[in-house]
C-alpha cells in the first residue's frame, strides 16, 4: 500500500488531486486577510451569534457580519481595541452589567444579576438591534446565562440548555450555579414586542 506523503522534498506530494490524475494546486503566498472567528464564537440564531471577547485579529470576520450591536457581559470594560473598533464601525457596544444604578457591584467574577439578563435579552428581542453579538471574555458562562435565559423564552427545555451551554464551558465543565441561574429565570420578566422581534422568536414562542 502506497503512503499518502512522502518526506522528502524531492517527491511529489501525493494526495487526492494527484491521484485523480489532477494537476497540483500550488499555493504561492497566503490570503491578504485573516479571516478569524473570536473564541467560542457561534451562530445562535439568524443574526444572532455568541462569543469571547473579539481581539484586533478577529476584526475582519466581524466586519463581515455587518454587525450594529454588540453586547458586553462584564462589569470591567473590553480591551481598547474592541472600544476602538465599534466607534470605527457605528457599532453600539451596550454595556450590560457595568450598571450601579441597577445593582450589579464591580467585581468582575461575581455571575450575572436579573437585571442585567433582562438588560441584555431586551435587546435580543429587539429586531432593530441586528445583527448582533454577544460576548464576554472567555464566552462561556456570562454568555452561556443569557443565551439559555433565550433558549428558556423559547420554550426549550432544561436538558437542551444546559447541553448548549456546557458545550461552550471547555474542560472545566460548567457551573451549577448559571445553570441553576437559568433554571430559575422568570421569562415573563422580559415583554416580546411581537412588531419588532425577529421572526425566529416569533416563531418559537
Amino acid at each position: 500500500m502506497e503512503p499518502d506523503y512522502e518526506e522528502d522534498d524531492d517527491h511529489v506530494y501525493i494526495n487526492e488531486e494527484t491521484e485523480l490524475g489532477r494537476e497540483n494546486v500550488v499555493i504561492s503566498h497566503a490570503p491578504r486577510a485573516r479571516i478569524v472567528p473570536p473564541l467560542n464564537f457561534c451562530p445562535v440564531e439568524r443574526y444572532l451569534y455568541r462569543s469571547g471577547q473579539p481581539s484586533t485579529v478577529n476584526f475582519p470576520f466581524l466586519l463581515d457580519l455587518k454587525l450594529k450591536t454588540i453586547i458586553w457581559l462584564a462589569n470591567e470594560e473590553p480591551q481598547d481595541a474592541l472600544l476602538e473598533f465599534c466607534d470605527a464601525h457605528a457599532i453600539q457596544l451596550q454595556f450590560a452589567t457595568i450598571n450601579p444604578d441597577g445593582g450589579e457591584d464591580d467585581n468582575p467574577w461575581d455571575g450575572l444579576t436579573e437585571h442585567s439578563i433582562i438588560s441584555a435579552l431586551r435587546t435580543i428581542v429587539n429586531v432593530e438591534s441586528y445583527p448582533l453579538l454577544v460576548c464576554c471574555g472567555m464566552g462561556r458562562h456570562r454568555t452561556g446565562t443569557v443565551i439559555g435565559c433565550l433558549r428558556r423564552i423559547m420554550g426549550w427545555n432544561l436538558a437542551s440548555v444546559s447541553e448548549e451551554y456546557r458545550r461552550f464551558t471547555g474542560s472545566r465543565g460548567g457551573r451549577i450555579l448559571v445553570e441553576l441561574l437559568i433554571e430559575a429565570f422568570d421569562t415573563q420578566l422580559v415583554e416580546i414586542d411581537r412588531a419588532k422581534a425577529p421572526q425566529w422568536l416569533l416563531t418559537a414562542v
